[in-house]
C-alpha cells in the first residue's frame, strides 16, 4: 500500500488495522545461560505463563556462559540476535558499548517499574551514559558466616567489620579445636581470588579505574595485607580453600569463614552430599541456628563497607522486538519474578525487593521458597527475618572490580593472572614486607593490557 493509499483510510478502517496490528502474536527469542534441566524447565514454565498473559510466545535457548560471548558476538555480526539475554554481569557494559544491548531500553524498563524498587548497588553496576546497560535481575553476594552462639557468649559484636573480626579472633582463637578464622590461601584456587576481591572492596580498594590500571595506594592497601595476615594466621596450616572453609566449619572448629550463599542449604543439613559434621545428625539444622551472616564488611579506610557480588541481568538486545521484549523482561521482574527466583532460591537473592505499593514484597516471598537438594525448606524458617534481610541487603553495597567504570574486562584479567594471591601469599608467609608487596602488586598489575 503506497502512503497516498494509507492516508485516505477511513476512521474505521484505519482502527480495524491498528487493532488487529496490536493483537497479532509476536514470537521473541530468549538465550539463558541456566541450561541445566530442572531450570530450564522453570523457565519455560515462566515463558508459557508470559504467553498467556499477553499473548506473545517465547522461544527459551540455552547457551552455556563460556560461549555466550563468542556467540553474542557472532549473531550480533550476522544480524541474527536474540530479543532478550540472561547475562552474567561482565558483559552488561562492554555489550552496551558495542550495541548488542538496547540501553534505552533497559532504562525504560527499570523507570516503569520504579528505579527505587531495586537494590542501589546493583543498579549503580549497570549504569551506562544517562541511564542502565540491562536490568538487573537477581544476585548473590559473599558473606563471612560465624558462630553468633560463640559471639553471643563472649559479649563480641557481630564480625562487619576488619576490627571486629580481629576482636573475635583474639576471643575465640584456640586451636586446634577452635580457629579463628578458616581464610583462602591456596593461590591456584578461584575461591582465593573471590575471597581477596572482598577484602579489598571492604577497604575500598581496587587496581582498577575509568582508565585502566589504577596504582594501589600504600596505606590502605597495607591494612588490607596486614588483615589478611591476621586471619591467615588465625587459620590452620596448609594450601586452604572452600572445600577445608566449609568442612572445619561445619565440624564446628573454626569462628568464621568466608564463603558464598550456596553454603546455606548444606549448612542446614539439606544436601547429604555435604553434611554438617557439628552433631552426630548429618540432617540437623542446629549449625544453622548458631549462625550469623555479614555481607556489607568494612575496613578502617571504608567505613561504609561494600559486598563482593555475582549478578546477572536481563538484556534487551539492539535489534529486539523492543516492545514485546520489553514486555517480556518487566513480566520476568514482577508478575513472574518469584518465578524467577525460583529457578535457584540459594543464589538468587531479589534484587528487586518490591514494588511501590509494598516495597519488601519479593524479599518476604523470596524467603518463603524452598531450598535444598535431599530435603528443601525456606531460607526465613531456617535463619528468620534477620539474617534474610542481611543476605539482600549486601545488594544495596555490591561491588566489583572495575564494575561501575567499565573495566571488568581489565579487572578479570588481573584476577585470573593470580598475581594478587602469589604476593598476598609471599606476605603472608612473612617472605616479603608490606612496602614490597604494595611494590610488586603495582608492578604486576600494571603490565597486564
Amino acid at each position: 500500500m503506497t502512503p497516498i493509499k494509507r492516508r485516505a483510510l477511513g476512521g474505521t478502517a484505519m482502527l480495524l488495522a491498528l487493532t488487529a496490528g496490536m493483537a497479532q502474536a509476536d514470537t521473541i527469542r530468549f538465550w539463558t545461560i541456566e541450561e541445566q534441566p530442572e531450570r530450564l524447565a522453570k523457565q519455560e514454565a515462566m515463558a508459557a505463563a508470559f504467553t498467556e498473559a499477553s499473548g506473545h510466545e517465547v522461544e527459551v535457548i540455552p547457551v552455556t556462559e563460556s560461549e555466550m560471548g563468542t556467540r553474542a558476538t557472532a549473531a550480533y555480526a550476522a544480524g541474527d540476535m536474540p530479543d532478550v539475554i540472561y547475562h552474567p554481569l561482565s558483559y552488561a557494559l562492554p555489550w552496551a558499548e558495542a550495541g548488542i544491548l538496547d540501553p534505552d531500553a533497559a532504562t525504560d524498563v527499570i523507570e516503569e517499574l520504579g528505579g527505587a524498587t531495586f537494590a542501589p548497588g546493583a543498579l549503580k553496576m549497570a549504569e551506562f551514559d544517562d541511564g542502565f546497560a540491562s536490568v538487573p535481575a537477581d544476585g548473590w553476594t559473599q558473606m563471612i558466616i560465624y558462630r553468633k552462639d560463640l559471639f553471643d557468649e563472649a559479649g563480641l559484636e557481630p564480625p562487619t567489620s576488619y576490627a571486629a573480626v580481629e576482636a573475635a579472633i583474639e576471643k575465640l582463637h584456640n586451636p586446634p579445636e577452635m580457629y579463628g578464622f578458616v581464610a583462602a590461601t591456596k593461590v591456584d584456587e578461584a575461591f582465593m581470588s573471590q575471597v581477596l576481591e572482598h577484602v579489598f572492596l571492604a577497604n575500598g580498594v581496587s587496581p582498577v579505574g575509568a582508565d585502566g590500571f589504577a596504582e594501589l595506594d600504600e596505606a590502605a592497601t597495607t591494612e588490607v595485607l596486614e588483615f589478611y595476615k591476621t586471619i591467615a594466621k588465625a587459620s590452620p596450616p596448609g594450601d586452604l580453600y572452600w572445600d577445608q572453609a566449609r568442612t572445619i566449619y561445619f565440624s564446628g572448629n573454626t569462628a568464621m569463614t568466608i564463603w558464598s550463599p550456596f553454603i546455606l542449604d548444606e549448612l542446614a543439613g539439606l544436601r547429604d552430599s555435604a553434611p554438617p559434621t557439628i552433631t552426630d545428625d548429618p540432617t540437623s539444622a542446629e549449625l544453622a541456628g548458631k549462625t550469623g551472616i555479614v555481607t556489607n564488611f568494612s575496613g578502617p579506610s571504608n567505613p561504609d563497607g561494600a559486598a563482593f557480588a555475582e549478578l546477572n541481568f536481563l538484556g534487551i538486545t539492539g535489534d529486539a522486538n523492543t516492545d514485546v521484549a520489553e514486555e517480556f523482561v518487566k513480566f520476568s521482574m514482577d508478575e513472574g519474578y518469584l518465578d524467577t527466583l525460583a529457578i535457584a532460591p540459594e543464589g538468587k537473592f531479589p534484587v528487586r525487593r518490591g514494588t511501590d505499593e509494598d516495597p519488601e514484597m519479593f524479599v518476604t516471598e523470596w524467603s518463603k521458597l524452598p531450598v535444598g537438594v535431599d530435603r528443601q525448606a525456606a531460607l526465613g524458617d531456617l535463619y528468620g527475618e534477620d539474617t534474610v534481610n542481611e543476605l539482600v541487603a549486601g545488594l544495596d553495597v555490591a561491588q566489583r572490580w572495575g564494575a561501575d567504570v567499565g573495566q571488568m574486562a581489565l579487572a578479570s584479567k588481573m584476577v585470573n593472572s593470580q598475581a594478587v594471591n602469589r604476593v598476598v601469599r609471599a606476605f603472608i608467609d612473612d617472605e616479603i614486607d608490606a612496602a614490597e608487596a604494595v611494590s610488586q602488586l603495582n608492578e604486576e598489575l600494571s603490565a597486564i593490557q
